[in-house]
């Protein structure tokens, strides 16, 4: 029930979230913007998403994941309502810096709320599950923004997706399990612990490999369809839908590399490794592409075999720490690969507004090559990353000090 309860919420933040990718030409044509400010709108989101990841962890932590995701699903659905009604440039980047950070406290928080439902043995994949959800809601996003798109105005999609959030929101509050008991998931709190997560090099370290990982799914899944409307002319409607390969090969990568990661205990560089080096080689095909149905098959592959590095780049923290300091770790994550949501898209509309798609496609060949650089350098399992952390309270209230 967790599980599900939370895939529905992310679902709901990605439909939310990345409905505005594919209306991105038409509001484009509305505001008048060129290249470059259709990428600020879309990084102003991820500016106070970013900011609020870390905040979003450490209140999870203090208030309870339940609670805090609960407040996050509120406040976006509201904002993304009110995103059907800005007026000009500067109102729509008023109101994706406020959606923003709404959404900014739910990761962190849900991560948390699951945490303290799941085992430690378990909660790679439990997280595989629910971060699955997330190409699902792109999926989601790309099939009834697209459907909006060809029949009504932009702006009457946003004002269609904004109830979703609310439904859910009434399910957390009334189907929600309660937490495992403490001697499952580890002490309730833990003195000092908050401030060893923020200073720990270990944690930054999966942050910076996630950030890697963000570059790659924010510059493509930003552009495409942009991409496909402008370089092959397609319609809308149908470059939307053009996700649908990738996004569903990508839910079924995420789910896989949570597995793996459990069955590896650890071990992150057994996955990221091998699946950023083909993700590299097929990011330098893609934009060769010359036909629509090769450019979607490569994108397909593509996403699939990126979505197998999600998950290493949580699994050692996660299966180390008590829940009571999860909300804390994900969110210091979660901020590095937010930090590429504030970059990547707009760095890529410079690029492309200066030289083109293909080498703005080729440029985010730096993200697995950062991400193969930086695993080899984290620690790989429990005892390793517990050696670096200083020590942690585990499940009955001692000290590991790995």
């Amino acid at each position: 029930m967790t599980v599900a309860l939370l895939f529905a919420a992310w679902t709901v933040d990605y439909i939310d979230r990345l409905i505005i990718n594919v209306a991105l030409p038409s509001i484009g044509e509305t505001f008048g913007l060129d290249h470059g400010e259709r990428g600020l709108v879309v990084s102003a989101f991820f500016l106070t998403y970013a900011l609020m990841q870390i905040p979003g962890g450490l209140l999870a932590d203090r208030y309870g994941g339940v609670r805090m995701a609960s407040l996050a699903l509120l406040l976006w659905s509201v904002f993304t309502g009110l995103t059907a009604f800005a007026w000009s440039f500067t109102a729509l980047l008023a109101v994706r810096l406020s959606f923003g950070a709404a959404q900014g406290l739910f990761p962190g928080a849900s991560v948390s709320a699951l945490s303290a439902r799941s085992v430690p043995e378990q909660r790679l994949t439990a997280n595989g599950w629910m971060q699955s959800s997330n190409a699902i809601g792109a999926l989601l996003a790309a099939v009834v923004g697209s459907a909006l798109l060809s029949v009504w105005d932009w702006r009457i999609a946003f004002c269609a997706v904004a109830g979703l959030g609310l439904l859910v929101f009434v399910a957390v509050l009334r189907w929600m399990p309660e937490p495992l008991s403490l001697d499952l998931t580890g002490p309730r709190r833990v003195a000092g612990g908050t401030m060893r997560v923020l200073r720990s090099p270990a944690i930054w370290g999966f942050a910076v490999m996630f950030f890697a990982y963000d570059i790659v799914s924010w510059g493509i899944s930003t552009w495409t369809t942009s991409y496909l409307v402008e370089r092959h002319g397609l319609p809308i409607g149908e470059a939307g839908l053009v996700v649908v390969g990738p996004t569903l090969l990508g839910a079924i990568g995420i789910v896989v590399g949570g597995r793996l990661s459990d069955r590896f205990g650890g071990r992150p560089q057994r996955v990221v490794v091998p699946s950023m080096i083909v993700v590299g080689v097929l990011l330098f095909l893609l934009p060769r592409m010359p036909t629509v149905p090769l450019f979607v098959a490569c994108a397909t592959v593509l996403g699939g075999v990126a979505g197998l590095a999600y998950l290493p780049c949580f699994s050692v923290p996660l299966r180390s720490l008590p829940a009571a300091l999860s909300g804390a770790a994900a969110g210091v994550i979660l901020f590095g690969g937010q930090l590429a949501g504030v970059l990547s898209p707009s760095v890529f509309g410079y690029v492309v507004e200066h030289a083109g798609y293909t080498t703005a496609f080729t440029a985010l060949m730096v993200g697995p090559v950062v991400a193969i650089a930086v695993v080899l350098g984290v620690p790989q399992t429990t005892e390793h990353f517990l050696r670096r952390f200083g020590g942690v309270p585990v499940r009955d209230g001692a000290v590991s000090r790995g």
